[in-house]
């Protein structure tokens, strides 16, 4: 097998005038351009995160994910300016730890929550009539359902339709045996515990509020084709974190990023950089992060996600003995971005020696271990950062990812002033190792997907970043943020359950006053 090539972005190629910045705010604030330099700029979506309302355990995370994991599943052209999404979504891994935004979709428009999900392919929202679709929801939006009839420009795509064939190819769509001009494009998305979500295809107009160079809003707008649920099952139909829908990054053509960038609207690239404190927030754009530091490897081709080829882990420096084979790629093992995973898993051969060399790592003098239905967890009174190791990925072509402990780590509760931290990455039975929320915050991403390739870099995504445009030339653009925030299969946090903490009370209470009092 040839070995990717890396190759790492030269930003002395780009003039610092002509760069687009994004930077977070109040929840208030607008997104600025300078007018000085203003021109082409990319479509970008802010991200936000919210404070949670109640708690979840790490079962059910395991559980969701798990889910996910088994069910893998006439346009105008923008204004200059910037597309600026209000976007929320959770802080932490027990609010689950998603990202949603708003979109506006039909004549009359509506906006509908939809989660930003690059582990998927398809836009889809709730529909009028849907079976099992919520009604509320607890993360107090007001959910809507998208009804064709009701909109001016909205168009059902039949089977005869050559996007729907392209649809059928690779299972995002489904047609009747007998097929005719009259027989509607459908999908069914089926989630492995029992969940899922099944409609059928509309054609209508998804627009975009776009931030001008006098810092006026304009509106702007592109014919896309999206999902229209007309059925709900198991988890989707709980109201306590219900949104509208979901709103799928994949590279496939009928996600919303390869159909706008076919239109002309937007490049075929698009970047993130999720803030992981818990007040949250982040940057979304459709155009590429050009920050210093930014390594790539390629995207293993052939894929239905986003898979890259992990060559190796290294715990405090040193690697761990596992064999390269484990991470290859085939139909059942790989490593995968996917934003719409909470946790991590690694393969289940990995598991094990990575858990074993993090222990090992440890000064029992500062750091207790103990194992909790399960999960591998500590109790420590001093920082996450001076006692735990630092962990590396090292990926194809020499790109390298260099975690923190909370990378690694969700914060579980507190004893006596001491934090209880677990490993949040989780033991995958499969071969498949998927790269959620947790690793992926507090770092940029660029999926650079006309060139196939995937870049990275550890950043604080309260700061500014430079975009590049899809003409090719670098703009300034300084965009706000909210506040709040929520997600797909958000509920609220709490630490563990009372039962537990009252065990690890009883246990470590003489233990951590020892540690106090060194």
């Amino acid at each position: 097998m040839v070995t990717p090539r890396i190759d790492i972005t030269d930003t002395h190629e780009l003039e610092p005038a002509h760069l687009t910045s994004v930077v977070g705010g109040d929840r208030n604030s607008q997104a600025v351009v300078n007018p000085a330099i203003a021109g082409s700029f990319p479509p970008a979506l802010k991200l936000e995160r919210s404070l949670p309302l109640k708690g979840v355990d790490l079962r059910e995370l395991r559980a969701r994910d798990l889910a996910r994991e088994r069910a893998r599943l006439s346009r105008r052209v923008l204004a200059a300016g910037v597309v600026d999404f209000p976007v929320e979504g959770s802080a932490n891994p027990f609010t689950v730890g998603l990202y949603f935004t708003r979109v506006k979709l039909g004549n009359p428009s509506k906006e509908f929550y939809v989660q930003i999900d690059t582990g998927s392919d398809i836009l889809w929202v709730n529909c009028d009539g849907c079976n099992g679709c919520p009604t509320s929801s607890g993360l107090s939006i007001q959910l809507e359902f998208f009804d064709p009839q009701k909109s001016s420009s909205a168009s059902l795509i039949g089977c005869s339709d050559q996007r729907c064939s392209s649809a059928l190819q690779s299972g995002e769509a489904a047609c009747p045996a007998s097929d005719s001009s009259m027989s509607q494009c459908s999908y069914t998305f089926q989630y492995g515990d029992g969940s899922g979500t099944s409609g059928y295809y509309v054609s209508d107009t998804l627009y975009f509020d776009t931030v001008t160079e006098n810092e006026q809003s304009a509106n702007s707008s592109a014919n896309v084709i999206f999902g229209c649920s007309n059925s709900q099952s198991g988890d989707l139909t709980k109201p306590d974190r219900a949104v509208d829908g979901i709103f799928g990054f994949g590279q496939h053509e009928l996600s919303v990023i390869s159909q706008l960038s076919s239109a002309g609207v937007s490049p075929k690239v698009f970047s993130h950089c999720l803030k992981g404190s818990d007040n949250g927030g982040g940057i979304l754009v459709l155009g590429k992060i050009v920050e210093p530091g930014i390594v790539y490897t390629q995207l293993v081709q052939s894929q239905p996600h986003y898979n890259l080829n992990l060559l190796s882990i290294l715990v405090n420096g040193q690697e761990l003995n596992i064999d390269s084979s484990v991470f290859s790629t085939s139909t059942t093992q790989g490593t995968i971005v996917d934003s719409g995973t909470t946790l991590a898993y690694l393969a289940e051969q990995a598991y094990d020696p990575f858990v074993d060399a993090i222990i090992s790592s440890l000064q029992p003098s500062l750091v207790q271990s103990f194992n909790s239905k399960g999960n591998q967890c500590f109790v420590t009174a001093s920082s996450a950062d001076d006692v735990f190791p630092p962990v590396t990925l090292n990926f194809a072509g020499g790109a390298s990812m260099n975690l923190k402990p909370s990378d690694y780590l969700i914060q579980q509760g507190s004893v006596n002033g001491a934090i209880i931290w677990c490993i949040g990455w989780q033991k995958n039975q499969g071969g498949v190792t998927i790269l959620g929320d947790l690793v992926l915050k507090d770092k940029i991403f660029v999926y650079d997907l006309a060139n196939q390739r995937i870049g990275w870099t550890n950043y604080d995504c309260s700061l500014s970043v430079n975009v590049s445009s899809s003409s090719g030339k670098n703009e300034f653009v300084n965009t706000g943020q909210l506040d709040l925030s929520g997600s797909l299969r958000n509920v609220n946090y709490s630490i563990l359950p009372m039962g537990l903490v009252v065990f690890l009370l009883h246990v470590f209470v003489s233990h951590i006053k020892q540690l106090q009092l060194m």
